[in-house]
């Protein structure tokens, strides 16, 4: 339902019919009426489209660079404060509980670590006493159990008190907020540079466009209340 077009036509409607029947009051009513919900929905109209010889009008378009910097600055300055990141790295519960390292190291390929230490084993003065049993290849069974028991020591280690305790200290050091906050405001930029100004003007819309309609609604109610006032006196 289109408010903005149902309000005016009712306006349109008294005004016509106060004009037709001769009736002061009604055509006061519809008239007010009219001029309140008109210039209403002109005025919100000009928001997103530009109106040949009004200035000012399209304003969401012409004010696009602003309206970006708008909302980078209030995701950074309201959201993303040193401040804000402090207290959330400091917040065990959504900071210690939160980071699970075992999924990531569930995908580290632990090949390359088997391979140095088998590489030192020949290295060393035990090279010749392996080789005598066959080499690498003697304690190849060896491969897959090893990876297991580094995977799980890892997740094991990444679960201690102690092991959040240091990483907490380390990323609540200044260098590391500040790098972490330059880094959002990165992605927030890339991602804003990507909006094209009628993408913006069209976010707008969906977001408040609807809700202006009440502007219109009311300007044609006050309007034709003004308007009852005004034939009566």
């Amino acid at each position: 339902m289109n408010k903005s077009l149902i309000t005016n036509l009712l306006a349109a409607v008294l005004t016509a019919i106060g004009y037709f029947l001769d009736n002061p009051m009604v055509l006061s009513i519809g008239l007010f009426a009219l001029s309140g919900a008109f210039t209403n929905w002109l005025a919100v109209h000009m928001l997103f489209e530009k109106v040949p010889g009004l200035y000012g009008s399209g304003v969401i378009e012409d004010r696009f660079e602003e309206f970006k910097s708008a909302i980078k600055n209030l995701m950074m300055e309201q959201f993303f404060t040193h401040q804000n990141i402090d207290n959330f790295l400091t917040d065990q519960q959504g900071h210690a509980n939160h980071f699970n390292f075992a999924p990531v190291i569930e995908k580290i390929n632990f090949e390359p670590a088997y391979d140095s230490l088998v590489s030192t084993v020949n290295e060393s003065k035990f090279g010749s006493m392996l080789a005598m049993f066959g080499g690498a290849s003697a304690i190849e069974p060896l491969k897959e159990p090893f990876i297991e028991k580094i995977k799980l020591k890892l997740i094991e280690i990444s679960q201690s008190d102690e092991f959040n305790e240091l990483l907490k200290d380390s990323v609540e050091q200044p260098s590391v907020i500040e790098e972490l906050r330059n880094k959002v405001e990165q992605i927030v930029s890339t991602r804003l540079d990507e909006l094209t100004p009628k993408m913006i003007k069209a976010i707008v819309q969906d977001m408040i466009k609807q809700h202006l309609g009440w502007l219109v609604v009311w300007g044609g109610v006050f309007g034709g209340t003004f308007g009852l006032v005004a034939a009566l006196i």
